[in-house]
Formats: C-alpha cells, sequence, structure tokens
C-alpha cells in the first residue's frame, strides 16, 4: 500500500488549535538525547536508546489498575472448588453446574461491550471504579444466595462486572506505559488474574472444612474485600494521558507524562507524539464531522462514531487489526484454559484422583505453576516480544494437550494397568498446559489487543475484541463437561490441542511483532500484509 493513500486511513481525534507543541528551545539535556535522537521521534521514542527501566509511577498505577483482574482470577480459582460444595448443598445437576459457571462469562459480554463507550465518556480511571463497585454487588448477592436463582443472579452482575474490568484494565496500563515497558506492564492484569487463581485455590482448601452450607458461601463472598481495595485505589491512580489529551486537557496529560518519563524532555516528546496521532491526517469523514464543532469543543466527543468505522466502514489496516485482536482472543479461550481450571477437580477426577482433599491440593500445586510461568512471562516480553511468545506457549500447550488426552484416554481403557506413573503423566500435563498459556496466551492477549488498536479506535476496539473473548469462554464453559462426556476428556483434549495447532498458524502469519514501539506507531505495522519476525 503506497505511503499516501496508508495516511488517508489514520483514524484520529481533531484537537484545539492552541494544544500545547514541543518547546524548539529546549537544551539537548532537557530533551534527554541528541539530535539526531529527536528526529527520530516518528520511529522510537527517545528512551529506546539506552536501558528504559521501570519508572516507578508507571508501576504503581498499573498494579492498581490490574488489581481489578485478581476479581476474575478468584472467581476462576474459587468456582472450580466452590462447584463441588454448591451441587451437594442445592442439590443441582451437572448442566446447571455448567450454566452457573459459564454464566459470568456469558454476562462478562455486557460488561465488555458497554465498557468502550463508558471509558470513553468517563475515563479509563473511573471506569475502573465501575467495574470494582460492579463485582463487589455480584459478591455479596453470591455469598447470600438462598438459593439457585439468587446465586444466578449474582453471578449476572458479578460478570458484568468482571467485562468491565477485562477490557478497561488493559487498556489503560498500555496508554500509561512507556513503549519499551509496555509489555512488562501491561502483562501484569494476566499475573494478577493468576494470582486470584491462586488465592481462589486457597481458599478452597481453607473452607472446604466448613458444613457444605456455608463454606461455598464464604468462598464466593469474600472476593467483595479485594472488589473495596480496587474501588479505593482508584483515587489514587492518574488518570490516561492519551484520554487527557482526548478531551483537550493537555496540562493534565503533560504533567502525567513528565511523571511517567525518565525526563521533562521525554514526556514533551511523547506529547508531540500523542498529539500528531490525534490530529495529523484526519479523513475528509473526520472533518465533515467536526465541521460543526468549534476546534475548542474536542472535549465533547465521547466515542461516537467509532462502531461504524470498526464494523461498517472499516479501512484494510483497521480491517487487519480487528483479525489480529478478534483473532488472538477467540484462541485465549478456544484454548480451553479456562475450562480446564473451572473444571480441574473434573479433570483430576479422570485422571485417576478421588479424594475431595487431594483434588483442592493438586489445583494449588496447579495455581502456583501457573502464577511463576505468567511472571516469567511479563519479564521477557518486552526483551523477546509478543510473536515468540505467543507462539512458544501455543505449541506447548498443543503438546501438552495432546500429552493429556493420551493421558485419559489410556487410563480410561486400560484401568488399572500402570496406575500410578499415568495419573503422574496427566498431572504434569495439565500443569504444563496452564504454564505454556501463561508463557504466551494468558499475558500476550491483553498485551496485544489494547495496544494495536489507533487511538480514536483502542477502548471500543478492545471492548468488541474481548467481548468475542467473553463470548467464547462462556460456550466453552457451558459445554465443557457435556462434550466431554459425548466424546471423553480425552477425545475432549485431543481436540483442543488441534485448536491450538491452528492458533499456532494463525500468530505466525497474521500478528506483526509490536515490541518496543509506542502505540501511535503500532498502526503503521497493519499497513503490510507481511508480519515483522
Amino acid at each position: 500500500m503506497e505511503e499516501n493513500s496508508a495516511a488517508e486511513h489514520h483514524y484520529y481525534y481533531p484537537l484545539p488549535a492552541s494544544a500545547p507543541k514541543v518547546d524548539p528551545n529546549l537544551s539537548d539535556d532537557d530533551k534527554g538525547g541528541t539530535c539526531a535522537e529527536e528526529s527520530s521521534i516518528h520511529n522510537k521514542p527517545s528512551t529506546s536508546q539506552g536501558n528504559p527501566g521501570i519508572n516507578k509511577y508507571a508501576l504503581g498505577g498499573a498494579i492498581l489498575a490490574s488489581t481489578n483482574s485478581i476479581l476474575l482470577g478468584y472467581d476462576i480459582g474459587v468456582m472450580s472448588g466452590a462447584a463441588l460444595f454448591i451441587r451437594q448443598d442445592l442439590k443441582i445437576t451437572s448442566v446447571q453446574v455448567e450454566i452457573l459457571v459459564g454464566c459470568l462469562n456469558v454476562c462478562s459480554l455486557i460488561g465488555s461491550l458497554a465498557s468502550g463507550k463508558t471509558s470513553d465518556w468517563i475515563g479509563r480511571r473511573y471506569t475502573i471504579m465501575v467495574a470494582a463497585a460492579t463485582f463487589l454487588i455480584g459478591a455479596i448477592l453470591m455469598g447470600l444466595a438462598p438459593s439457585f436463582l439468587f446465586l444466578m443472579a449474582g453471578r449476572v452482575v458479578a460478570g458484568i462486572g468482571v467485562g468491565y474490568s477485562l477490557m478497561i484494565s488493559p487498556v489503560y496500563v498500555a496508554e500509561l506505559s512507556p513503549a519499551l515497558t509496555r509489555g512488562l506492564l501491561t502483562s501484569l492484569p494476566e499475573v494478577f488474574i493468576s494470582v486470584g487463581i491462586l488465592l481462589g485455590y486457597v481458599s478452597n482448601y481453607a473452607f472446604s472444612s466448613l458444613p457444605n452450607d456455608i463454606n461455598w458461601r464464604i468462598m464466593l463472598g469474600v472476593s467483595a474485600f479485594p472488589a473495596v481495595a480496587v474501588a479505593l485505589g482508584v483515587l489514587a491512580m492518574p488518570e490516561s494521558p492519551r484520554w487527557l489529551v482526548v478531551k483537550g486537557r493537555y496540562e493534565e496529560a503533560k504533567q502525567v507524562l513528565i511523571r511517567t518519563s525518565d525526563n521533562k524532555g521525554e514526556a514533551e516528546l511523547r506529547l508531540a507524539e500523542i498529539q500528531e496521532a490525534a490530529s495529523a491526517s484526519i479523513t475528509n469523514k473526520d472533518k465533515e464531522r467536526s465541521s460543526s464543532d468549534s476546534p475548542n469543543n474536542s472535549g465533547t466527543w465521547h466515542g461516537q462514531g467509532v462502531w461504524k468505522e470498526l464494523l461498517v466502514t472499516p479501512t484494510c489496516p483497521v480491517l487487519r487489526i480487528l483479525v489480529a485482536a478478534i483473532g488472538v482472543n477467540f484462541f485465549m479461550q478456544a484454548s480451553g484454559n479456562d475450562a480446564v481450571i473451572y473444571y480441574s477437580p473434573e479433570v483430576f477426577k479422570e485422571a485417576g484422583i478421588v479424594n475431595e482433599k487431594q483434588l483442592v491440593g493438586v489445583t494449588i500445586i496447579m495455581g502456583i505453576t501457573k502464577t511463576c510461568f505468567v511472571l516469567i512471562s511479563a519479564m521477557f516480553m518486552d526483551r523477546f516480544g509478543r510473536r515468540p511468545l505467543l507462539m512458544l506457549g501455543s505449541c506447548g500447550m498443543a503438546m501438552s494437550l495432546f500429552l493429556l488426552g493420551f493421558g485419559c484416554t489410556f487410563l480410561r481403557l486400560y484401568g488399572d494397568t500402570h496406575d500410578g506413573l499415568v495419573i503422574a503423566l496427566c498431572v504434569v500435563a495439565v500443569c504444563a498446559t496452564v504454564s505454556f498459556f501463561s508463557i504466551g496466551l494468558g499475558p500476550t492477549t491483553w498485551v496485544y489487543s489494547s495496544e494495536i488498536f489507533p487511538l480514536r479506535l483502542r477502548a471500543q476496539g478492545s471492548s468488541l475484541a474481548i467481548s468475542v473473548n467473553r463470548v467464547v469462554s462462556g460456550i466453552v464453559s457451558m459445554t465443557f463437561l457435556s462434550i466431554s462426556e459425548a466424546i471423553t476428556f480425552g477425545g475432549m483434549f485431543f481436540v483442543l490441542g488441534g485448536v491450538m495447532v491452528c492458533a499456532t498458524l494463525f500468530f505466525y502469519f497474521f500478528l506483526p511483532e509490536t515490541k518496543g514501539k509506542s502505540l501511535e506507531e503500532i498502526e503503521a505495522l497493519f499497513e503490510d500484509q507481511t508480519p515483522s519476525v
């Protein structure tokens, strides 16, 4: 695609003519680099010339925002054990268990779809508070549920909060973070999901000895405490500088950038880059849309027209971005990872472990393994890049799932022959599956889908991709047991292994590398058909 035609397809915000510019009289020391480095603003941020380190202010904001993700992780982990006791206490069927587990994921679709528009309207920071408050209400309803229907109502409300959280946390962190540490910081939501899963497993183990009519209520109800902590933590968080620029609040954006940059000069350069991405190359449609408003009224934009640009009249670059974002979110959940975690006691039962205390104990081991590997992935994402970790993770998951399918099939066919060895093999295969997920798809999906959309489309584009994520997660969670009963657990794992082979091919051909690039540079990657390796 020719350069001038590519420029016509960018989507940007009109900004007031009074928007601040980079001071041309800054000395080299203030600018944080040499003249040659400054001239490369359109290619690399000034921090790319040295070791960027981790900005403490950006890290603090990322941690506070990512804490929201503990809520989803805790629900995933705690439901794997709580479902056993809910089934006994409320006398529900396996189909009702599937509906109970999966409805949170399906209802999170509502939150993920609404979160894009909400965050464009009230800001990224307060959308995080909305997510935490909604989950808090759901947690209280679940903890006090006297019946299955009341429990379902709590799951629906909590699901909406989870949908909000899954979209807004990665987008906020991506917009706050410097380019060279964005992979690490935007991986933190997945780190906190893994921590939440582990806390859910520990909660299962700690409360499992209580009476069946009490233990699961405490397991579900204690998730209200992190929701309160997140809501209070929002008060200490800065707003996204890119959202502030969109609203015409340039001085506030500059102050946030100064605190998340190594020096004032770098902050000036980042601000100029954001301004350029928000104002240059406005299409004729954008000009017509903004012609009725005064340039000084750019703060009145609340995300209108974005869905049409995404779904009705997308340009080729935007279409490629949609394919990449939706594809990586689809394969994240089509891998079956959430279902394996939700139903891990059932999976381990199939693998030959029948004691309930042992089942919960093995899930804790799985949670520790998952958390360790997601931390490793987060630390190395900015060094090795997104594509290598995605392909390593999906290849590893494929092999682990095939191995797990073989183990489950062997146990079903041959019973007690070499029973202990095969059980150990199945346990290792399950841990390997969640570990490779934590290396690749787990953290990288949130990083990638939050950074590839242009500024104008980022919030609502990410919400669309996460909506696909939630729909697929709900479908897999609500059908996993039924399909496994029909084709056996071994057959199910063979199918999931085949899905991960397809995922590896998709990542290779459709996902360009984004490592080390600013958010304003990434859109240009999708002008080329061939991904950079």
